[in-house]
This record gives C-alpha cells, structure tokens and sequence, in this order.
C-alpha cells in the first residue's frame, strides 16, 4: 500500500480528529469492571455515536451496511481514536470483529439485513461459542451436537471462554452436525440467541478478579436452521473466515494502544530515575522498534484484506503470533518500571499485564500459529 495519505485521508484525519474533541469529554464516566449491564450499556452508547456521526463499520463492504472506506482510512480511524482515549468496542467486539464480518462475507442478504446493522448500530451484543472444556486447543475436535428437528437444529453441549456471554443477545456458535464426517467436516456454524430455553451461562473469574468470559451450556436449544451461516458440514470453512478476521484485523486498535503505553512507560521511567538504566532504555527501544515494525504488518494485512474480499490473509497469524509475545514483553518491562507498584492491582498496568498472559492462548495459541506459517506461508510438510 501507499503510505502517503492522500488530500482526502488527510481531511477525514481533521474531520475526525474535531469530532472527537467535541463528543469525548461528554462521555459519561466509564462504568465498574463488574458492572457487566453497565458496561454493555456504556459501549453499546459509543458504538451509537459512532453509527449516528458516520464512523460506524467504516472497514464493512457498503452492500453490508458499512461505509466501505480506503485502508488507509480505517487505519486513520483507528489511530485517532485511540490517540485520543477514546472507549474500544468493549462488549461490541465479537460482533463488529468477528460475527459481523464473517456474516458480512458469507451471510444470504437476509441475514445480512437481519444481524449487521444491529450491531453497527449498537443495539446487539455478539458472544463467541468455539472453545469446549476438552477440546483444548484443537477446535475441531468440537463436541457439541446439532441435529435437525424439522426446520431447527436441537443443539445440546458446552462452551468454555465465552467472552460477555452474560451480556450477550447472540452467539456465534460451532457445532456438530454429521458425528461421522470427519473432524473438520462435520461441523456448522450458527447464529444461536441468547434467550432460547436450555441455554445456563456460568461465569468464570479470571486472574484479574474480572468475568467476561462464561461456560455455556446448551441442553436441547432450538435453533433454527435459517439461522445457519454456510451450507450444512461446511462451518469448518467459515469458521476459518471468522479466525482470519480475529488474527488478522481485531487487534490492529490495540497495537496503537500498545504503543501509548509505551511512552507511558518512558515518561515514567524518567520520573522515577529507571531511565538512567542503559539496558531499560534498550529494552524499551526494541519495543518501540517491535511495535513500529507490527504497525506496518498491520498496514500490509488490512491492505491485502481489502484485494481479498474483505477476508485478511494468513499474514494475520504472523501477526498474531509476534504481537502476543511482544504485548508480554511490554508489560514485563512494565514491571520493571514500576517495580513495587506493578504489584497494585487498582491499576491499569497491572491488570493489563495479567491479562496479556492469556495472549499466547486466546485467538489461538502460539503453537497453532506457529503451525499456520510453517505449512501455509513456508510450505512445510504437515506434523504427524
């Protein structure tokens, strides 16, 4: 791509840039980590200022609902806001990061028309139904079963790391359809609500002392079969739609956000004197570098997203690969800056560098990454 803004990125760069000043402070204050209906009413608000001033699914396709807007633009977008401070999708972010473009990309236009502009609108929460307690990292070996029952599916088992599945109107959700295919074949993607009888949602606290991630369990939930996204047996293909946008695109906002931190962490380090430290200041230069080089990959995977459909590339497993390791990295150096005061847990630094843990694993684990790039990118033989 061209990294040169052209006259018109530069004045939707200003546009923006005034809007936010306008509409920021008049934000409400930012709701308790416990208060999840708080929370979910907080992020659905931002998202509906975003829909009512224009900036709402800039990246969807403009047959979807969005504004379908340059890369470089989207990029923009995501800078600026998160230069400024303001909130992230939150709660939102199963259904604008994941649900809502993989329906965007292989959805009928009745479903399209149905689940997309109530989540660019900030009226739905999606939550996501992949993982199950003894499947571990290996996705398709998925257990819960769907079967038909005339025009629904009866879809019985569970769900382990359900991110906002107590807040959420609609999950995404995997499951079994033909138990004699093979693994990878046998499996179907639905659009399961969140209301439907026979579905216990059970939270689960994290190291942080937070709960947005539940155990869900389905005991003969009815689904209709309209509500399938991708023929019959062919979810393992969607479902490959959906990881592409989860590694290739979700967390582009959280490299800028990692970057803030990293001057953070310099400003801090001369305040405490940590910065007369040569090998701190080391340390925090090959960040910056690790950062800046994870920014251009970024920039590579939403361009080649765009020639692709919408759909980014296995680039999005590199990315997801280094970025979780190098978001560790910053907030040991973290520690490091802060020293005792790492260890308070009211704030912010804290609480990230505990959930940067989950990094590694969430998404995806490194292991499968890695596996990802060996076979698909290097053209290495399968492992046995």
């Amino acid at each position: 791509m061209d990294l040169a803004c052209t006259p018109e990125e530069e004045e939707f760069r200003a546009r923006l840039r005034q809007w936010l000043a306008e509409v920021l402070p008049s934000l409400p204050p930012k709701p308790s980590p416990d208060d999840w209906p708080g929370r979910r009413a907080y992020d659905l608000g931002w998202q509906r200022m975003l829909y009512d001033a224009g900036y709402a699914g800039l990246h969807w396709p403009a047959d979807a609902g969005g504004r379908g807007v340059t890369p470089t633009q989207h990029l923009i977008f995501l800078e600026e806001t998160e230069k400024a401070g303001a909130p992230y999708v939150g709660a939102n972010f199963v259904g604008l990061l994941h649900a809502g473009p993989t329906i965007a990309a292989e959805g009928t236009p009745e479903q399209r028309a149905r689940w997309l502009p109530p989540v660019l609108r900030g009226e739905e929460v999606w939550c996501q139904g992949f993982s199950e307690p003894d499947a571990g990292s290996d996705l398709a070996a998925l257990r819960t079963r769907a079967w038909r029952d005339g025009d629904d599916y009866v879809v019985s088992g569970s769900k382990i790391w359900t991110s906002h599945a107590e807040v959420a109107d609609w999950c995404e959700l995997l499951v079994r359809t033909d138990a004699r295919a093979p693994k990878h074949r046998g499996i179907s993607w639905l659009a399961m609500p969140m209301d439907a009888p026979g579905i216990t949602v059970r939270p689960l606290r994290t190291l942080a002392g937070s709960t947005e991630f539940a155990e869900v369990f389905l005991d003969e939930v009815r689904v209709p079969v309209a509500n399938r996204v991708g023929a019959e047996n062919d979810g393992w293909r969607v479902t490959m739609v959906t990881l592409s946008f989860e590694r290739g695109t979700a967390f582009v906002g959280e490299v800028v956000a990692c970057r803030r931190v990293l001057g953070e962490l310099a400003r801090e380090a001369r305040k405490n004197g940590r910065w007369d430290d040569p090998a701190l200041r080391r340390r925090l230069g090959r960040l910056n570098a690790e950062f800046r080089a994870l920014w251009r990959l970024t920039q590579w995977n939403v361009s080649e997203s765009e020639l692709t459909g919408g759909v980014p590339g296995t680039g999005g497993s590199v990315f997801k690969l280094r970025y979780s390791h190098v978001r560790q990295e910053l907030y040991d150096a973290a520690a490091e800056v802060l020293g005792p005061e790492a260890l308070d847990l009211s704030r912010e630094w804290t609480l990230d560098r505990l959930s940067s843990l989950s990094y590694t694993i969430a998404a995806g684990t490194s292991q499968i990454q890695r596996n990802i790039v060996a076979e698909r990118i290097l053209g290495l033989p399968k492992g046995r």
